[in-house]
């Protein structure tokens, strides 16, 4: 929910009165998550902090959270908004402070033992925001307050807060019975656990298959980076001579885009496609039902006759009607695109069918036959530094700003680096980044995201530095050669310092208005997708790691020309997990026998999708809608497209991609307010009219 302070998935505005008659001991001296942290800009002591450290700090942090609303219930006072709203807002920050740190290392650098604490607290958790959720007394002093609004002195920020305080309450059951505030409890605190075994289910899986191949034949079309860093991989665990591929994002893709041994892709994407659905106590299928069934039961006792429905309600989209309305005119045009790329592949393939395993190998041959271009060509001009560097340089054109690497800093991992962000004036700190890019596997979980460490808010007048977190899973640098990224890599890279951007930049006084509406908090990020290939942004960083030579003219043409390339694939992949998101949610009985089945049904024979293109996540390692992150939500990337489309269009019909003036505007409006305003309201207030898909649809090649 955006409006509640949103920690690596925890909500942690939260009360706990189970605890209250347990024994609790005394603060921890030398616990240093329970110190308070006095080095250079607050960071958290990483280093020092031990798995053993976390547990004793959540139940501290949660009977201090308690004492915090009891203090609040009791006051005699008459309620008032800076005795009530803005206290609550500031309650439990020894609980905010702990869990930022935990879920963010949890992510990032599991372990054996944050795994277990993890499923261990997720319940306690859980129960924890329920009872300052439905806590009648509380929320008493919360309906008076916004009862009487009107008669107020509140400023806009303040009303905000107040009211999607109220609202959070009511969404969280304040206004039920008894009765089915306990069966609520019950379904929360379900539903927690399932997600977090869902999720370290993955990770497991994910981590345990290897593909071990001991003749070099079957090495053949790899690139030698590559193979070097499979042959790093097998050396580590103990098989030296051979090589090791494995399902993270860097292993697999390369493979399936570059080797040749036609059997073995199919093997390793098989394995890819299978994660959590192999019928041992790894199994996900169960798990996906057991969550349909409580959250259709959860939607329903607050008054909605879905899950989707629910989860819309405080969203740009607000009813999944308009969400399928938006997916629906993609989808025909993109289809269209990708049976056109199919039968492409099919032409160069000859006799033998297209299968899913086949599409990104050929994918690569049409892109080298029609463009005479590849990965392999752009990846020595994609040092991962001269991208980092490329990307701080479009910062500081867009909004002045400044970013120097911090060396003697506290850090989450030995590989992450961190760096000081400084505004326009060369004075004034804005905040702390930290950038961590190579995977981990079997301790980082997959895919890309941006995190926080802490929220920018205020103490007092005095502004608090947010600390903001990068965290990809490139492949890591290979002896004495330096990271090399591929073009997805890149826009990857922009993408999540979008996010990063959205963090530094925000100015807001609570926690509660800190967050966006799912469906608008892409289009900060994907907004800085459109800058990474532009022909004077690349002639900032793509140098030759070896020769320093900028990128050859040619090649950045060739580079643009063929940016629509398999928009088709690209595009079908996406929506058909959108889809199945979606459908999973709007049922209002949504007892699914055979979760396979349904999506078979719901996808190839409903819409038609092609069965050489699997949906980007299939429903046993669908982790964005099963662990609770993007529920009924995954559509949300494709309707920030629409916004981050238009917005880029205004620079382009500026005739300055780096027009200063409509920065400060993207700034003002779009990355610093929080949800002081309604999130439609804010893109209006940029760009001055309401957005239309027309630049997504020219974007993507689809018009």
């Amino acid at each position: 929910m955006k409006n509640l302070i949103i920690m690596a998935g925890l909500s942690v505005v939260t009360a706990f009165p189970t605890f209250a008659q347990q024994s609790f001991p005394n603060r921890n001296t030398e616990n240093p998550l329970l110190k308070e942290w006095k080095s250079s800009y607050r960071l958290p002591p990483f280093e020092q902090i031990k798995p053993e450290h976390y547990k004793e700090a959540f139940l501290i942090g949660i009977k201090e959270e308690e004492n915090d609303i009891n203090v609040i219930i009791n006051q005699t006072a008459v309620p008032t908004f800076d005795n009530t709203i803005e206290k609550l807002d500031r309650s439990g920050k020894t609980l905010r402070k702990i869990s930022a740190v935990f879920y963010g290392l949890a992510s990032a650098q599991s372990s054996p033992e944050i795994l277990a604490l993890q499923a261990e607290m997720s319940p306690v958790l859980s129960k924890h925001g329920d009872n300052i959720q439905m806590n009648e007394e509380l929320f008493k002093r919360v309906k008076k307050i916004y009862d009487s609004q009107d008669k107020l002195s509140l400023n806009k920020e303040q009303r905000r807060l107040l009211t999607d305080t109220y609202k959070n309450f009511v969404r969280n059951g304040a206004l039920l019975s008894e009765e089915s505030k306990d069966r609520l409890k019950q379904i929360n605190e379900q539903i927690s656990s399932l997600q977090t075994k869902f999720g370290q289910n993955l990770l497991a899986e994910t981590a345990s298959y290897k593909l071990i191949i001991d003749n070099e034949k079957d090495l053949s079309g790899l690139p030698s980076n590559f193979v070097q860093a499979a042959a790093n991989r097998a050396k580590s665990n103990g098989m030296e001579g051979k090589w090791m591929f494995g399902l993270d994002n860097p292993s697999i893709m390369p493979f399936l885009q570059f080797a040749d041994n036609r059997d073995l892709r199919k093997q390793i994407l098989t394995a890819y496609q299978n994660r959590c659905n192999n019928n041992n106590d790894k199994d996900n299928k169960e798990i996906i039902k057991q969550l349909l069934s409580l959250r259709s039961e959860k939607a329903k006792l607050l008054g909605f006759p879905t899950y989707a429905d629910y989860a819309l309600d405080d969203r740009m989209a607000k009813k999944p009607q308009a969400v399928y309305g938006l997916l629906d005119q993609i989808w025909i045009p993109a289809l269209y695109m990708a049976k056109q790329e199919a039968a492409a592949m099919q032409k160069m393939m000859g006799i033998v069918p297209l299968e899913a395993w086949d599409w990104r190998y050929y994918n690569e041959k049409l892109l080298a036959q029609n463009f005479d271009i590849s990965e392999e060509k752009l990846r020595p001009y994609f040092q991962s530094d001269h991208v980092r560097e490329g990307i701080f340089w479009v910062a500081n054109q867009l909004y002045g700003i400044s970013f120097t690497e911090l060396k003697d800093v506290s850090k989450p991992h030995p590989d992450a680096k961190a760096f000081l962000c400084k505004d326009a004036d060369g004075k004034t700190t804005l905040g702390i980044l930290y950038i961590d890019l190579f995977a981990r596997p079997g301790f980082k979980r997959g895919g890309a995201w941006c995190g926080s460490y802490r929220t920018q808010t205020y103490e007092g007048n005095v502004r608090t530095l947010p600390i903001t977190t990068i965290v990809c899973n490139f492949t890591p640098p290979l002896g004495d050669k330096p990271a090399l990224l591929s073009a997805d890599e890149v826009e990857t890279f922009f993408h999540e310092f979008g996010h990063a951007l959205h963090n530094l930049f925000k100015d807001v006084h609570y926690y509660g208005v800190a967050g966006v509406a799912r469906d608008f908090v892409e289009l900060p990020s994907q907004i800085m997708e459109h800058w990474a290939f532009q022909p004077q942004v690349l002639k900032q960083y793509a140098r030759h790691y070896q020769t320093g030579e900028i990128i050859p003219q040619d090649l950045v043409d060739k580079l643009i020309k063929s940016g629509k390339f398999g928009q088709g694939f690209a595009t079908i992949e996406y929506l058909a997990a959108s889809y199945l998101d979606m459908d999973y949610h709007v049922s209002d009985n949504p007892e699914i026998p055979d979760v396979l089945k349904f999506e078979t049904e719901v996808l190839n024979n409903k819409r038609g999708l092609i069965k050489q293109i699997p949906p980007r996540y299939r429903s046993t390692y669908f982790q964005h809608t099963m662990t609770g992150g993007y529920t009924s939500g995954y559509y949300s990337y494709i309707w920030a497209e629409v916004l981050d489309a238009d917005a880029f269009k205004a620079f382009e019909e500026s005739g300055d991609i780096f027009n200063k003036e409509l920065a400060a505007k993207f700034r003002q409006y779009i990355l610093a307010p929080g949800c002081i305003d309604e999130e439609s309201t804010m893109y209006k207030n940029f760009r001055g009219h309401e957005p239309g898909i027309d630049a997504l649809l020219e974007n993507r090649g689809l018009k």
